[in-house]
């Protein structure tokens, strides 16, 4: 099992899905529920990334300092005030499909930061962040920047690795795609 610790952010509004992503029915429970629960298998610790607690099964929850913005960026830096390790394995609950062997490329990668990308996009918030970002979050979130992508283009010791399967990184964000994803 992998030592470093893995975030499912579940913090979200689920605006363009028009209800809470985490409780989609999905493979015989609810997405959250089944992203925990397979990740758990690859990681000797999982957390969910959340406002609140939300959740109907025995889970370990990293709550945002912020709880009136819903942004990965807050979510991003209460994960590394909380969690003492150098490195974290961040994943999106609504991206279940990536596959056990990309995670484990990613995390094989000696840089502070390693970013699942495919030919068409980068999946900035699937892959490995270092505690070392934090102090650059702080500066964003000051100054009220929450993207992700203006994190990245700040860190230094960052690698975009390319993954030539891009349907394992199939965002579930609206009723079309979940339809998609349950097909």
């Amino acid at each position: 099992m992998i030592d470093i610790p893995c975030v499912i952010l579940a913090g979200g509004k689920s605006s363009r899905m028009g209800e809470d992503k985490c409780f989609l029915p999905f493979k015989g429970t609810t997405i959250i529920e089944y992203q925990y629960n397979r990740l758990s298998k690859i990681f000797k610790t999982v957390y969910i990334s959340s406002k609140t607690n939300k959740f109907n099964f025995d889970c370990n929850i990293i709550y945002d300092n912020n709880t009136n913005i819903s942004s990965p960026m807050v979510a991003l830096a209460s994960i590394l005030q909380t969690l003492k390790n150098n490195k974290v394995f961040i994943i999106t609950v609504d991206i279940p499909f990536v596959k056990e062997t990309t995670i484990l490329e990613l995390l094989s990668v000696d840089f502070d930061t390693v970013i699942a990308k495919d030919n068409e996009k980068i999946h900035n918030l699937c892959g490995i962040f270092h505690r070392s970002s934090l102090s650059i979050i702080k500066q964003l979130l000051q100054k009220d920047i929450h993207k992700i992508n203006y994190l990245l283009k700040q860190l230094n010791n960052i690698k975009y690795l390319e993954f030539k399967d891009k349907n394992q990184f199939l965002n579930i964000n609206n009723h079309d795609d979940y339809k998609l994803s349950i097909s």
